[in-house]
């Protein structure tokens, strides 16, 4: 039902004054090619703050509302919460009285998140069946431990800190669940202290960034197991668990390898009555002049790929990779995901490449960093900034803001849309959310018939 749904004809994306000297917004995109406003901006939302840095968002409700342990089925899919990753400053947004003029509905400040929950720097929004639930990078000093926190479906007031007992876990970043196995996994990144001034080297080189999986009891809100990849494997990020609720694995990118600079992304899935995890996809570092390198990267001539986000098609068929360093967008067919093919690939900017765009008057800047893709699994939509700190520390020369569609083609492969090109000038933009809802906005109770 949820792939047949009507095509999407708004976008909302959160767009980042890197200065801070004005505030955050949300904008409103037309996605109607029939328009004669498409591929443009058609309404926005300044956030009354400076310096939120508003980064992943995502709806108050979703079809994990129709679980059998929702205490509140009616709620419906309306309301935005964008968090600001360096502010701890969380926005509820409503989208119903005009999708083209989102309003203010309420503000969480940061000392009311952190006296309730004892974190700060909300990250991730998902949608569960028993709350709106969102990830913390860490505690009010900038500190550990990260992680999850829930909010009411309906008034959006704090319930506190999810996790019962912890274990061993201490980062965070993703999270994710298999609902109908009553199991949550959450991935790891770094303290607030570790990536708010930019990747630190020292850091990076020892192993120190997060490099696991951690598997929860969903019900107990217990910490179960830990799945290590090796501390050679930095920054452990993104997780998509298949959408088919009988389906018990999922993919999570890695950013980079200590090894050899390649990105990777690992397959988890239950063996039995273990969770176990494997590489499935390596994308290897691409050789460069050092003269066409960033300061961080001229001691190694070569490009990373810097795999930063990834995205599962609906139908589970299609997974997407971007990777933000080499600029290149890549789509695997994954029905064997033990076996993923690689079957389209799209450049876009890059660190050296920087490839343009038809629209484009020269080179983009920035790479396919945040994905997106539509509920019938046919357009995918990419945005070209990752943090600020980071942005800079990977394309010194500066970031122009842009946002790019792709068509898919039927039985796998990727074609530019020439008259889609969003320039957000000077402004950043990052995660992307769909009217109606998009791929990565729903987890799901009941399987197909």
């Amino acid at each position: 039902m949820a792939q047949d749904a009507p095509r999407e004809t708004l976008a909302y994306v959160v767009e980042i004054d890197a200065t801070g000297r004005t505030p955050d917004a949300l904008v409103v995109l037309d996605l109607d090619p029939a328009s004669p406003t498409y591929a443009q901006e058609v309404g926005r939302v300044e956030m009354p703050n400076l310096g939120d840095e508003l980064h992943h968002f995502g709806w108050n409700a979703c079809s994990a509302a129709l679980c059998p342990t929702m205490p509140h089925p009616h709620v419906e899919r309306r309301y935005l919460l964008v968090p600001g990753l360096r502010s701890s400053r969380v926005y509820v947004l409503d989208t119903k009285p005009d999708p083209r003029q989102p309003t203010i509905h309420k503000v969480i400040e940061p000392q009311d998140l952190a006296a309730k929950t004892g974190y700060s720097r909300p990250h991730t929004v998902h949608c569960g069946p028993d709350a709106v639930y969102m990830n913390a990078l860490g505690s009010p000093s900038g500190d550990g431990p990260g992680g999850v926190f829930l909010l009411d479906h309906n008034t959006f007031e704090i319930k506190g800190a999810w996790e019962k007992n912890r274990g061993p876990q201490h980062l965070s970043y993703d999270f994710w669940w298999h609902l109908g196995h009553d199991t949550m996994l959450t991935s790891e990144w770094g303290t607030p202290n570790m990536v708010e001034q930019g990747l630190n080297p020292e850091i990076l080189l020892a192993g120190g960034y997060g490099h696991c999986l951690h598997v929860w009891n969903l019900r107990t809100r217990e910490h179960v197991r830990t799945l290590d990849l090796g501390p050679e494997q930095q920054m452990v990020l993104e997780l998509r668990p298949a959408h088919d609720p009988r389906k018990t694995y999922g993919f999570v990118g890695v950013v980079t390898s200590l090894a050899d600079l390649s990105a990777s992304v690992w397959l988890w899935h239950l063996d039995g009555d273990e969770w176990k995890i494997q590489k499935v996809i390596e994308v290897p570092a691409e050789p460069a002049d050092a003269a066409d390198l960033p300061p961080l990267l001229q001691g190694f001539g070569a490009v990373p790929p810097l795999i930063t986000d990834i995205n599962l098609s609906l139908d589970d068929r299609f997974l997407y990779v971007s990777c933000w360093g080499t600029g290149e967008l890549r789509q695997y067919d994954v029905s064997d995901p033990f076996q993923p093919r690689l079957v389209g690939s799209v450049h876009l900017g890059g660190i050296v490449r920087r490839t343009g765009h038809p629209r484009a008057s020269g080179p983009l800047t920035g790479g396919p960093q945040m994905v997106e893709v539509s509920r019938d699994g046919q357009r995918v939509y990419v945005t070209n900034s990752l943090y600020v700190s980071w942005d800079d520390q990977f394309y010194p020369s500066g970031i122009r803001g842009w946002a790019a569609k792709l068509d898919v083609q039927p039985g796998g492969g990727l074609t530019l849309d020439p008259d889609f090109l969003v320039d957000f000038g000077e402004k950043r933009a990052h995660q992307v959310r769909l009217q109606g809802g998009d791929a990565s906005s729903d987890s799901f109770c009941y399987p197909n018939p």
